[in-house]
């Protein structure tokens, strides 16, 4: 008997179906993905197995776990079972985990619950389950909040939250999605290891095939609701047969031509910068101590050219993108565009501020949602001493709209009628209606599905093409940048620790960062389908 078995489950909510006639199947200690794009119904057949399904939700089918349907079980009795039968990693750990209560506290917390031990004992239990997910209470004590770990140590809380009780099925929702490679690789290690330690069963969540390639015993495909293709990992990786799978599976190592870098001419140099954060005192009169986020990095970027700059989340990537902007103040070095200082003393110079643009990683909310989207793409135009108006303002916005593949009518719709890929395009409209020297991405394409990310990554070299862009592309998806880039920086701990052509450094890194960046990148396995 499987441990979870979905038989003929769909669901409807209101008027709209979601899930149909879906099925599958997980025994203890297997690991089954399911993957798609987003909207094809993985997270409601997540939710739908922990019967937290929003209003106006109706299903059918079955959903057995350990034999005990649970479709139309009562809520009571499902509350007994969700966190001691079955555990969730969400997403997004910051939005998962309470940011007032003590990770101690949120880790006892679904112990105490189900009134499985005495506080005394869930203590006991807090702290081996934070040791057993990398968290030992020496280095973590309980009393921390989630605000004072990074990414990838809040996730780890959410997987000691999930595991406390030792549940039969483990459900991970995307638990990768926002985290550096190094930090990725050592959660899915981890959860394999707990697969395997405690005999669960896990149904994982992606729409990246190349994370679950190495991990995954079984595979099950959706789009629209359906299930399109099921098969072991590498039966299906070697003998896929629905067009959908085979686009996911392109999509995942997709491949752009840039067009070729023009003859070296500087446009942006930093030299030697320093950012230093004050940190708190720890006595009443001593001095405060400061953290040093970016630490003497130079480097020049050339006009027509794109260049990278990776690492691991904290090495001070996003700090030194604020720097060359001239959102935050330096207390060393310069930096120049087109020659000319970008802080004009210790303020920003508007005029040089006015020649860069910035596309930001989330889509949604790096817009004013109550504005139509021809107000938001001409944001920048503040920035001009004689912004365009009129017809010339209104033909700005349909050059650029028809640049990005969207339509000029789109100018008159909210930021909510679009998709995920297409909200990345409005934000490129505007990073570009100005016409500026530099445009920075900041993990401009991390949160969208492969084959939305392929899309933009299309349009990244076809705006090449036609605008002759120069940007600086800030990610921790090597692949991405392996794609879309000339030259790659890679950041350690504030500093430029390797720089050189992409192709060169990818393919012989001489600093042992840099290998361990690259070593723990996922990647499809080389297979019949994809020589072909």
């Amino acid at each position: 008997m499987s441990l979870l078995q979905i038989t003929d489950l769909s669901l409807s909510i209101h008027a709209y179906d979601i899930l149909k006639r879906v099925s599958l199947t997980i025994d203890a200690g297997e690991i089954v993905a399911v993957t798609g794009e987003s909207g094809s119904g993985k997270s409601m057949t997540a939710l739908a197995v922990m019967q937290l399904l929003p209003g106006g939700a109706r299903a059918s089918g079955s959903i057995r776990l350990d034999g005990q349907e649970i479709l139309t079980l009562p809520e009571a009795e499902m509350c007994a079972l969700r966190g001691a039968a079955v555990g969730m990693v969400f997403q997004e750990p910051m939005t998962a985990l309470n940011p007032v209560k003590t990770i101690g506290d949120q880790v006892m917390e679904t112990i105490l619950i189900h009134k499985a031990m005495t506080p005394i004992r869930a203590e006991e239990r807090a702290r081996e389950v934070l040791t057993r997910v990398g968290l030992p209470p020496d280095r973590f004590p309980l009393s921390r909040y989630p605000h004072e770990l990074s990414g990838g140590q809040r996730q780890r809380v959410v997987i000691a939250m999930a595991i406390a009780l030792r549940p039969k099925l483990l459900i991970a929702d995307e638990p990768t999605t926002a985290l550096d490679v190094t930090t990725q690789a050592q959660i899915l290690d981890l959860l394999k290891g707990l697969v395997q330690e405690y005999g669960m069963g896990m149904l994982m969540i992606t729409h990246d095939l190349a994370v679950v390639a190495d991990m995954a015993d079984h595979i099950t495909v959706m789009r629209h609701g359906e299930v399109v293709e099921a098969a072991p990992t590498q039966r299906l990786l070697t003998g896929m047969s629905h067009p959908y799978t085979k686009m996911l599976f392109a999509a995942s190592d997709h491949r752009v031509t840039l067009p070729a870098p023009p003859p070296p001419a500087p446009l942006l140099e930093v030299s030697e910068v320093v950012r230093d954060y004050a940190l708190p005192r720890t006595r009443l009169f001593a001095h405060p101590g400061h953290h040093r986020a970016v630490d003497h990095v130079s480097f020049a970027l050339n006009r027509g050219e794109r260049l990278g700059l990776v690492g691991e989340s904290g090495c001070g990537k996003s700090t030194l993108t604020r720097a060359i902007l001239g959102l935050e103040p330096v207390q060393g070095g310069e930096i120049r565009l087109a020659g000319q200082p970008v802080y004009d003393g210790k303020r920003a110079n508007p005029e040089i501020r006015r020649r860069m643009q910035v596309v930001f990683q989330d889509p949604y909310g790096s817009f004013n949602p109550r504005h139509r989207v021809d107000r938001l793409v001409t944001e920048p135009f503040h920035l001009l001493d004689a912004p365009p108006t009129g017809s010339d303002r209104s033909d700005r916005i349909a050059e650029m709209l028809t640049a990005v593949g969207l339509s000029p009518d789109d100018a008159g719709k909210y930021i909510h009628e679009f998709s995920g890929g297409q909200r990345q395009r409005i934000a490129i409209a505007r990073a570009l209606i100005i016409r500026p020297q530099l445009i920075l991405f900041d993990e401009a394409v991390s949160a969208l599905d492969v084959s939305v990310r392929a899309q933009i990554l299309d349009l990244l070299a076809q705006l090449c093409s036609e605008y002759d862009l120069t940007y600086l592309f800030i990610s921790h998806d090597l692949s991405v940048v392996r794609t879309i880039t000339d030259r790659v920086l890679v950041m350690q701990s504030g500093r430029i620790v390797e720089q050189g052509e992409t192709a060169q450094v990818f393919s012989d890194p001489a600093h042992p960062y840099t290998r361990a960046l690259i070593a723990a990148a996922p990647r499809l396995p080389e297979t019949g389908a994809r020589r072909a």
